[in-house]
């Protein structure tokens, strides 16, 4: 049998992918216990090489500072910015952990990996920019978000985002809201930066070109994981107490192969992601802001148009979209057949449910894969009107798989966000789903710790060294403007950001 072979090692903890996640719920462990075994095995030939890479989309520094889709308007006229609140709380988390690894010389330079960018929202039209007025009046009244500024005077904004609004019809009807505290985050660079200190330390070991094939359990509840060494050629047995699939695309396959009954039910969407990166440097210049429109209507969350300056190893950047696109790999170093092979019994009903739900989808799918050149750059006239298709080039981006998981009402719903599933025992757990997950990081993987590491982390010693890595950890920064303004205050000045 190909997986008959003997056990050849053993770990407290095997994490699958070096991304973010991996790299993240590392790092925390072995600050929680420096005792751990800890093994990392990666497919490809370096860490963050497939999300977490600042070209293949995770890198914005989602805040729900500018982010339209996370304040939707109710039925009422009103706007719900309890989706904001949550992801904006989960940055402030990841940026104390941040904080403190760099105070404790784990990080070398903030320098390397987050910047100050403002981020702004703009828009068009009656009805967007009575939106827009109304979506700052409700997040002005929470003190998250009382730097933010509002206008609707062409002139005002102008002087925020000259580009924007460089010969743009002066009858036009337009809005936009700037808050100075945005960053920008490099995630690959800050992965690698964090790999580099776990590979220092004892009992970590780092394996790039390995790629697991299997997942099963021995009589005494260990799990067994079964990897191929794709520099020799042959296969090697890890014996350990916990798994952790944090191999982005490639999370939902080995999922399934575990056969926990948490595993049931749930699929995946393969969606490609493509840029326009801005080539002339006098024009990357002229633009400071991560300026984020609306969505036209019936267009999934994931395609919120962005003119987003990005600092990417020391160089300023400057990108508009996404432009989606289709393709059935889960990876962008993946297989043309992922798609197919991560349908079964179990989870065929929810796809093929959601898929009749989402007919809207599918149609903007097919839009965006037959765009031409011309299509992309009107689009993004509709930001930038002086735009020269000379100045600008496509860059092809990264893989997102879309989550789909059962539902009793529709049988089948296609998630936009991302979602730990955990076995029920704690002894293995995935990350499926997309964005907003880099900059929610830390939180993501303090809530798997909550879940699959419970005692512990109601230890003394792990609260007080929680406490020490993440000072609001256990309060409410949402609920207590004073300790949001003192650890803001305290980050940002370790960070070298704008407080």
């Amino acid at each position: 049998m190909l997986f008959d072979h003997p056990v050849t090692g053993e770990a407290d903890v095997v994490l699958i992918g070096a991304g973010i996640m991996s790299a993240t719920l590392g790092v925390l462990l072995k600050e929680l216990d420096p005792t751990l075994r800890i093994q990392i095995f990666e497919r490809l030939d370096m860490v963050a090489a497939e999300s977490s890479d600042a070209w293949n989309n995770a890198g914005t520094g989602h805040s729900a500072l500018c982010e339209l889709n996370y304040t939707p308007e109710k039925s009422d006229g009103t706007i719900d910015i309890s989706k904001a609140l949550h992801i904006t709380e989960s940055f402030e988390i990841s940026k104390q952990f941040w904080a403190y690894l760099l105070g404790a010389k784990c990080l070398k330079s903030a320098d390397e990996f987050i910047h100050s960018v403002p981020h702004m929202s703009f828009v068009w039209g009656d009805e967007n920019t009575e939106f827009l007025r109304k979506r700052f009046e409700a997040m002005k009244q929470h003190h998250f978000y009382k730097e933010m500024q509002f206008s609707d005077d062409h002139g005002h904004i102008a002087g925020w985002i000259p580009l924007v609004m460089q010969h743009r019809d002066v009858q036009q009807k337009v809005a936009a809201t700037k808050i100075d505290i945005g960053a920008d985050v490099n995630f690959g660079a800050l992965t690698r930066g964090l790999f580099q200190y776990l590979c220092l330390q004892d009992s970590i070991e780092l394996h790039l070109r390995h790629e697991v094939r299997h997942l099963d359990k021995d009589e005494s509840g260990n799990w067994l994981v079964h990897v191929k060494d794709e520099i020799t050629d042959t296969h090697k047995k890890i014996k350990t107490k916990f798994v952790f699939i944090g191999a982005g695309g490639g999370s939902l396959p080995l999922l399934e192969k575990s056969h926990v009954p948490e595993s049931k039910g749930y699929g995946g969407f393969p969606v490609s992601g493509q840029w326009l990166k801005c080539t002339n440097d006098t024009i990357i210049e002229q633009h400071h802001a991560k300026v984020y429109g609306k969505a036209s209507v019936g267009t999934p969350p994931m395609s919120v148009p962005h003119l987003d300056t990005r600092v990417i190893d020391g160089k300023r950047e400057l990108l508009f979209g996404p432009y989606a696109g289709f393709s059935t790999k889960f990876l962008k170093e993946g297989s043309y057949l992922d798609l197919v092979t991560s349908i079964k019994a179990g989870n065929i009903i929810p796809m093929i449910e959601a898929g009749i739900h989402n007919i809207p989808l599918t149609k903007y799918l097919i839009s965006q894969v037959i765009q031409s050149q011309e299509d992309r750059m009107n689009e993004l006239r509709e930001y930038f009107p002086d735009a020269r298709d000379e100045d600008w080039e496509l860059k092809i981006a990264g893989q997102r798989v879309q989550v789909i998981k059962k539902d009793e009402e529709e049988g089948g719903v296609l998630e936009f966000g991302t979602e730990v599933v955990c076995a029920a025992d704690g002894s293995i757990a995935a990350l499926l789903g997309a964005s907003p997950g880099a900059s929610t990081s830390v939180s993501i993987m303090l809530g798997l710790l909550e879940t699959c590491f419970k005692e512990k982390m109601n230890s003394t010693e792990w609260t007080a060294k929680m406490k020490t890595m993440i000072p609001s950890y256990g309060l409410s920064l949402a609920a207590d403007a004073d300790l949001l303004e003192k650890t803001r205050a305290a980050t940002s000045a370790v960070l070298g950001l704008v407080s």
